[in-house]
């Protein structure tokens, strides 16, 4: 059986050194907020080529934080991708705004910067995009308009650690860069975990306080804070997996270049272009027939994923939010798109496999 992901397997490679950084955090006897983070986080901003970045619990946490600290009225509006994974929509929601969805370009699966300039409105106040599966979004029209609109930018990162747009890292180019660190991220913790990249020392400060119970200083409260800290067990793993992100996402683009050879062209495959340097976090396909696909792929010892079954506006969660609205290209996204197997476990012989029983379909 060829998995879909074998998180043991992917993080083989890296126990020894779990063993030591567990046995020394043990030692050390500081759990919260001590070295381990401080260090991760100074290590995760020089790779993104940003001057700050502060650990908090969650990717969902990152994004929020991030709104939060940005301190936009109530119920003014974010533009968000809507075939985006929920948590994106969730932290404008929790933030006290209003999610605004706009369709994605049906070629590379992100946010369509012909679209943006339609959806803004008079209470629009920031652009939420995301590098969904680990490819960069088309950055340089989006940040023209959001400058010429006014508009704040976040980028939701949380499947694109290392991704490149134009040869510079993601998660530099907005107000904030919101990362996860989910375990079956390229760069994945063995729990939950997440970061904000920034550029601007105050906006750092404002998520350091936030995460904190809005302290930067013990028993002193400036803010409504909220406890969401990057554990230091978990900071600790991550600075070991950091050292060799490179070397996973390069394996999974090794992986991805034999979908892309090898595939036949029934299959839609993911668009690749010279301005990205994708890391396929996900590497999906889309075929009209999904499902008999996905049933055709197990009964031959092949597990996939979907990412993801359920549009946005569809979940239940979500009704009286856009109840009104339209979206049919994130329903042709979802109806059709099948997550194949790439992970820093499987080998090239894998794939190989994987193609060879899918051009018999």
């Amino acid at each position: 059986m060829i998995e879909f992901e074998n998180l043991a397997q992917a993080n083989r490679p890296f126990f020894e050194q779990y063993k030591e950084s567990f046995a020394e955090t043990m030692e050390r006897g500081w759990f919260i907020l001590g070295e381990n983070v401080r260090h991760f986080e100074q290590e995760f901003a020089r790779y993104c080529g940003v001057p700050h970045c502060t650990g908090v619990a969650s990717g969902l946490d990152a994004l929020i934080l991030a709104l939060r600290a940005l301190d936009f009225p109530p119920g003014n509006e974010v533009l968000v991708p809507s075939n985006t994974y929920i948590a994106t929509i969730l932290a404008v929601l929790h933030a006290g705004l209003k999610p605004i969805l706009v369709e994605p370009d049906i070629t590379t699966y992100n946010i369509d910067p012909r679209r943006i300039e339609d959806a803004v409105g008079p209470k629009t106040c920031a652009i939420m995009l995301v590098h969904l599966y680990g490819k960069s979004c088309d950055m340089d029209p989006i940040l023209k308009l959001a400058h010429r609109r006014g508009l704040k930018v976040v980028e939701d990162c949380a499947q694109a650690h290392g991704a490149k747009y134009k040869g510079r890292r993601v998660g530099g180019f907005g107000d904030f860069g919101a990362f996860s660190f989910y375990p079956t991220k390229n760069l994945g913790a063995l729990g939950d975990g997440g970061a904000v990249a920034s550029n601007d020392p105050r906006l750092d400060a404002m998520i350091g306080k936030l995460r904190n119970y809005g302290s930067d200083r013990k028993y002193y409260n400036e803010l409504i804070g909220v406890n969401s800290r990057l554990d230091e067990l978990q900071a600790g793993f991550l600075s070991i997996k950091l050292t060799r992100l490179d070397e996973i996402n390069a394996h999974k683009r090794k992986l991805a270049q034999i979908y892309l050879d090898g595939l036949k062209e029934d299959f839609i495959k993911p668009a690749v272009s010279a301005d990205c340097f994708d890391v396929y976090y996900i590497f999906n396909i889309r075929h009209s027939r999904r499902d008999a696909l996905r049933e055709y792929l197990l009964g031959h010892e092949v597990k996939t994923e979907i990412h993801y079954p359920v549009p946005p506006h569809r979940q239940k969660a979500m009704q009286g939010v856009f109840d009104k609205n339209s979206f049919p290209l994130s329903e042709e996204i979802h109806a059709t798109t099948l997550s194949l197997p790439i992970s820093y476990a499987h080998s090239e012989d894998d794939i190989h496999r994987v193609v060879e029983i899918m051009n018999k379909f």
